[in-house]
This record gives structure tokens, C-alpha cells and sequence, in this order.
């Protein structure tokens, strides 16, 4: 099989930010004890924009939007090369686990508070979803799916 073209590999990556922007706040700890690592933040700014543009009132629905946009006109769209469908919604699948994941961590803060414990949790989401995004990015660049266990599956299943 061939590989993708070049501009297939960037757009696919483009998803990824939404992923991005919605691990940053877990890494807020780190980002705090080291500054440097606040460049981190730089690939997240697209889709950061994007949502802040959806905002209403008090209500943040520019994510919502996005991803409903996102699933509608990508993934669920034929005409769309497969490469740029399948990492759009492999990334709208790891953005609904980071989302579950913050509404617990949110639970949890509310009832234990926050302390170190929660910290070292909060902080192994942000490295694990950073490993998780490096390796999706070099994969892609390579012209390869990123093969993500049960998740690329899930993905397949749905394309």
C-alpha cells in the first residue's frame, strides 16, 4: 500500500490539537514548577482559538462545537481521504477520554480535594497523553496509522 501524500499527513495531525488543548489543564502543575515546558502549549493555540470563539455568555460550547463539526464534515464525510478520517477520529476518541477523565478528576477534587496524590495522577494523565500524542505524530508523519491498542480498533470499526 502506499503511503499518504504529504499534505494528508499534516492535515490528519491538525485533530491532535483538540486532544492537546483538552490534556493541557492536567499538566497545570508542571507547567507551574517548570515554565519552559509552557511552550508545550504552542500546538494547542488552533484549537484553544477555536473554542474560545464558540463561547456563549458563560457557556464554553466552541469544543462542543468543534467536535460535532469535526465528526460531521471529517469523519462521517466519504469523500474525505481515509489517512485524514481515521486520525480525526482516533483524536475525537482520545479527546472523549481526556474529557471523562477530567469530569472524575473534578469529582475526586471535590470530594479528597487536591493534594499530592491527585497532583501525581493529574501529571501522569498530561505525560501519558503527551507520549501518547508524540508517538500518534511521528507515526503519521511516517505515513503509518498510529496503532493505538483497542482504540485504533474501536476507530476502524467506525470507518
Amino acid at each position: 500500500m502506499q503511503d499518504p501524500p504529504l499534505w494528508q499527513r499534516l492535515i490528519a495531525l491538525l485533530p491532535y490539537s483538540l486532544t492537546w488543548s483538552d490534556a493541557l489543564p492536567f499538566g497545570r502543575d508542571l507547567f507551574g514548577s517548570f515554565p519552559p515546558l509552557s511552550a508545550l502549549m504552542l500546538p494547542a493555540m488552533p484549537a484553544l482559538l477555536l473554542q474560545n470563539l464558540g463561547s456563549m455568555g458563560g457557556m464554553n460550547l466552541g469544543g462542543l462545537l468543534l467536535f460535532v463539526l469535526l465528526f460531521a464534515a471529517v469523519v462521517r464525510n466519504p469523500q474525505v481521504p481515509y489517512t485524514i478520517r481515521f486520525n480525526t477520529l482516533q483524536a475525537l476518541m482520545l479527546d472523549i477520554l481526556l474529557v471523562v477523565i477530567g469530569l472524575v478528576f473534578q469529582l475526586l477534587q471535590s470530594l479528597l480535594g487536591g493534594g499530592l496524590l491527585f497532583r501525581t495522577l493529574a501529571n501522569t494523565v498530561f505525560l501519558g497523553t503527551l507520549l501518547v500524542l508524540l508517538f500518534t505524530v511521528v507515526q503519521v508523519l511516517r505515513g503509518k496509522e498510529a496503532d493505538l491498542p483497542t482504540l485504533s480498533e474501536a476507530v476502524r470499526m467506525q470507518l
